[in-house]
């Protein structure tokens, strides 16, 4: 197959994972440094151990396990009479490497629904055919997989790939202008008890595809916080010409928080590339606070995707990669048939639950976790994670961390733990069940 040809679908296609923390800086009216410009950052490295790969049980050295490594400038201007401008750039870093991006543990491997044309329902009484399904699945699956990372593939490598924003703090909000996280997400982060750290956030079961968009490039945004509520609004188009609608994405959020208690709901929906409706999350979450050093979590997450986005060019690119093949006559047929497939599978309808228990005392702090993916496709690839972490403050700005998950992949689910600033990858086979151990430094500055 050849790979530029895919050059549509791979845009389409990229996804990275549900790991990064929220943009504090971006809500207007919140605490700004005095004027001038910050550099800031963090570097989070440890040691990792993942079971039910197909190689085993892998070891490795990894970046980003309750944080993704991280550098920024961020800066403002005061202007008078309550109005600032300001800016943030974000970059992220891998630790271990030094590059800009990473690959999941198991490289290139995707999940068995997503490879194998049976399960696709790709299958024929021709042996013959069947082949020629399969290696039209392979074609597909190899540019997929180049998108399988964080940071990576035809679209990937930025330089500041977290954030990359401008704009005004007024009176009556702010507005702001770049690539930002969106509404859903941050509502997302705020009730995860796990604050999306660690592979014990809510968000690491349902990797891929991913059912959130993290951030937005080419995004248009007004926020608030007054007297404990907050808001936001997004608009960021697909600037596709002739076309405004298609690649679009719109969100929304809203909520309350005091000393005791906090409540937010959170809305993104997204466009395909040919403006039909395509991923929309909702969230709704909730947490409560007992004294100061106790938290309770708790969040419910519905996903949908009827149009995935990116693959309605499949049957024009294998077409004429098959009509050497099959003929002139079947290659059309079965072009439209792999498309088909591949529409079916990435369809997305879900819900997440996650509920969770945070406790703080001196420098310890502990958090238990229990999240639960029940997907309706028919893969019906239900993922349960739970597990603990621990972290110790070595002083304000330097910790320890330790964190311990186990998830329970059901009928074809194939998840494999992560980190925050990476994605775990999938089990050897489906049904297989993995667990994740962590020791980890994070250190910021």
């Amino acid at each position: 197959m050849n790979q530029h040809s895919f050059k549509a679908l791979a845009f389409g296609l990229r996804h990275v994972a549900l790991a990064s923390a929220l943009c504090c800086a971006s809500l207007a009216q919140a605490q700004v440094p005095p004027p001038g410009v910050t550099l800031y950052g963090l570097v989070d490295v440890g040691v990792t151990s993942v079971s039910g790969l197909k190689s085993g049980t892998v070891t490795q050295i990894a970046s980003g396990i309750m944080e993704g490594s991280r550098w920024g400038l961020k800066g403002n201007e005061d202007l008078g009479d309550g109005y600032k401008a300001i800016f943030t750039l974000e970059s992220r870093f891998e630790a271990d490497t030094g590059s800009l991006s990473n690959r999941p543990i198991t490289g290139s491997q995707l999940s068995d629904r997503f490879s194998q044309a049976p399960l696709l329902g790709l299958v024929s009484p021709s042996p013959q055919i069947n082949a020629v399904y399969q290696a039209a699945v392979n074609g597909v699956d190899a540019i997929i997989a180049s998108q399988f990372g964080v940071n990576v593939g035809t679209d990937g490598n930025r330089l500041f790939d977290r954030q990359a924003y401008v704009g005004l703090i007024t009176p009556f909000g702010a507005i702001l202008a770049g690539r930002q996280y969106t509404p859903a997400y941050e509502t997302f982060g705020t009730f995860d008890t796990m604050a999306t750290q660690s592979a014990l956030s809510a968000g690491q079961i349902a990797q891929f595809p991913a059912v959130f968009e993290i951030r937005n490039s080419n995004a248009l945004a007004y926020r608030i916080v007054k007297n404990g509520f907050s808001g936001a609004l997004m608009y960021a188009p697909g600037e596709v010409a002739g076309d405004s609608g298609a690649g679009s994405l719109m969100g929304a959020n809203v909520g309350y928080k005091n000393d005791t208690f906090a409540v937010g709901l959170g809305y993104n929906t997204k466009n395909n590339e040919l403006g039909d409706k395509s991923l929309t999350s909702t969230v709704l979450g909730a947490s409560m606070n007992f004294g100061g050093s106790s938290t309770v979590s708790t969040l419910a997450a519905t996903f949908k995707d009827d149009n995935p986005t990116g693959l309605s060019i499949i049957n024009n690119v294998l077409e004429p990669q098959l009509a050497p093949v099959v003929g002139p006559q079947l290659a059309p047929v079965i072009a439209l048939q792999v498309e088909k497939a591949f529409i079916e599978a990435f369809k997305q309808d879900g819900v997440l639950y996650h509920i969770g228990y945070r406790y703080v005392t001196g420098p310890h702090t502990a958090s238990v976790a229990y999240n639960q993916y029940n997907d309706s496709r028919p893969a019906n690839a239900d993922v349960a994670s739970y597990g603990v972490a621990y972290t110790y403050a070595l002083s304000k700005r330097t910790d320890l961390n330790a964190v311990a998950v186990r998830f329970d992949n059901k009928n074809l689910a194939q998840v494999a733990p992560g980190g925050n600033g990476y994605l775990g990858g999938v089990t050897a086979t489906a049904a297989t069940d993995s667990t994740g151990l962590a020791l980890g430094i994070r250190h910021r500055f």
